[in-house]
């Protein structure tokens, strides 16, 4: 049976968006047979060709997979390079490892990302449709946080979150401006709140408070959509299997 590549690659778990793909095809690192394969729509037999990706062989997992992580402070949501390793970093996947088969824990991504020092909920998968789901802005999934901050939350500050906070960004020669998409937020203490946003850009909530002039102590994620992580019996660090339908059903 045939299958288009840019399929292939979005079943392969290797890859979390389209975007990617697209990129990865179109810049020719993707070699099937050893030979260099441009064209998305191409399309072959999975069970008699290998297709690479910068010489790693990508194969098609017998089944697609679904794990709800308690990620634990200090884990980044990559796999490891030599410089990370040698800086004593760990990674999500570290915990996945010893558990499940090579080729599953080997196809592995996440759902989104959190922060080194974020920890909570975390989806990581085999698919790479449910990510493309989940992740895609306009779906608007929403996300759940705990967060608590070094000053008390302000009434000023909360009528920001609500409507959207002016953010900038200047990281070297690069200067990125957005402005958040309105949240909900409901305090929980002086310094304590829950926080419900439909959009996940990098480390979105400490720069809403920054630029409000508050700093985040710590980050807890409680939710994806109605998938909550107080109702799954997880310790830090530990993980456990659930299904497409849970996830299908409590996400949209």
């Amino acid at each position: 049976m045939k299958i288009r590549l840019h399929q292939f690659l979005s079943k392969c778990g290797e890859f979390s968006s389209k975007r990617e793909i697209k990129e990865v095809i179109w810049n020719g690192e993707i070699l099937i047979n050893d030979s260099i394969v441009k064209d998305m729509k191409f399309e072959f037999n999975a069970n008699t060709k290998i297709v690479s990706y910068k010489g790693k062989i990508l194969r098609l997992p017998e089944k697609n997979h679904y794990f709800l992580l308690n990620k634990p402070m200090g884990y980044i949501c990559s796999r490891l390079n030599s410089q990370e390793r040698i800086l004593g970093k760990k990674s999500i996947f570290e915990l996945f490892e010893k558990t499940l088969s090579k080729n599953i824990y080997q196809s592995l991504v996440t759902v989104g990302r959190l922060d080194e020092d974020t920890t909570g909920l975390l989806l990581v998968t085999t698919d790479g449709k449910i990510v493309d789901k989940i992740t895609n802005p306009g779906n608007q999934v929403s996300k759940k946080y705990f967060v608590k901050t070094e000053l008390e939350i302000t009434k000023e500050e909360i009528e920001a979150i609500r409507d959207g906070v002016s953010i900038k960004i200047v990281e070297e020669n690069h200067i990125e401006e957005y402005v958040s998409r309105p949240a909900k937020i409901t305090i929980q203490g002086f310094d304590t709140a829950i926080l419900i946003i439909h959009e996940g850009k990098k480390r979105q909530i400490r720069r809403m408070f920054d630029t409000l002039g508050n700093y985040v102590l710590s980050i807890h994620r409680l939710a994806i959509g109605n998938l909550e992580l107080k109702d799954y019996t997880l310790e830090e660090g530990d993980f456990i299997e659930i299904q497409l339908e849970d996830i299908l059903q409590k996400c949209f």
